[in-house]
């Protein structure tokens, strides 16, 4: 059993890209006290986003590289950090990737290209930390679903993007259920519009203009505006939260 001051690591998935929601929450949860974990498919921008977390915030951390559809990649990435960090008591499922592809012309290639990462990807690092985690008796697992799982699509994501992400939904609703008992919470953040590397150039000036406009804060969100959720969901204070799914989206959903 831990205690509450007791040091924990952070493993954030696909926390690579430097203008990306996983980059933003790694330094979230630095500035909250974690060790963290950077694992992702990129090596290099792996090793880049330790190094920038550990200059900026003093904790230890450590560049993983795996690829999350690899249960035996994943299993040996999670095995490195456990021996060289303390005990994981956090765990950000970020890596995804998204597919504008219609339906009609989806391939049963593309629709499990999409599954095996956002879903598959989950289960897989899920399922290695969580055992350690119940074990342990603490334990924060965050998922990123997308505004596309509730709304049905948004404003790159098809059909696959948006079923894959709604089940995720039901993947950490019915996780947090089991894991309760544990002291183990599990949670979705689903984000609306967000500057990042995935969106950059996407958008010509009028599209931007008239989707802002339909968003009730009238700005597109910043990737601080993610992580700062997910650092909430991540603290030791929050352990009466479970099950839950926190909307980012600048009221550009409400339901």
């Amino acid at each position: 059993m831990t205690t509450p001051n007791s040091p924990r690591t952070a493993l954030v998935t696909g926390a690579g890209s430097r203008r990306g929601i996983g980059r933003a929450t790694a330094h979230a949860l630095a500035a909250d006290g974690y060790a963290v974990a950077v694992l992702d498919l990129d090596k290099e921008a792996a090793e880049e986003a330790a190094r920038d977390v550990a200059a900026r915030h003093g904790v230890q951390t450590l560049a993983l590289a795996a690829d999350v559809t690899d249960a035996d990649a994943v299993d040996a990435a999670v095995a490195q950090a456990e021996a060289a960090l303390p005990p994981i008591g956090a765990l950000v499922n970020n890596a995804g990737i998204t597919s504008p592809v219609p339906f009609l012309e989806v391939s049963p290639a593309e629709w499990d290209r999409i599954f095996d990462v956002n879903v598959r990807g989950g289960f897989l690092v899920t399922q290695r930390v969580a055992a350690g985690m119940a074990e342990r008796g603490f334990g924060r697992i965050v998922f990123l679903s997308s505004v596309s799982a509730e709304r049905g699509g948004g404003v790159f994501g098809g059909v696959a993007y948006s079923a894959a992400k709604a089940g995720l939904l039901g993947f950490a609703r019915a996780l947090a259920r089991e894991l309760g008992p544990s002291g183990v919470t599990v949670n979705c953040v689903a984000p609306g519009l967000i500057d990042t590397d995935i969106t950059q150039g996407k958008l010509d000036e009028a599209r931007k203009a008239a989707m802002v406009a339909d968003i009730p804060v009238r700005r597109i969100g910043g990737v601080d505006d993610v992580a700062d959720v997910i650092a909430f969901l991540t603290r030791p204070g929050s352990g009466y939260v479970t099950g839950a799914t926190y909307d980012v989206n600048g009221g550009s959903h409400i339901h």
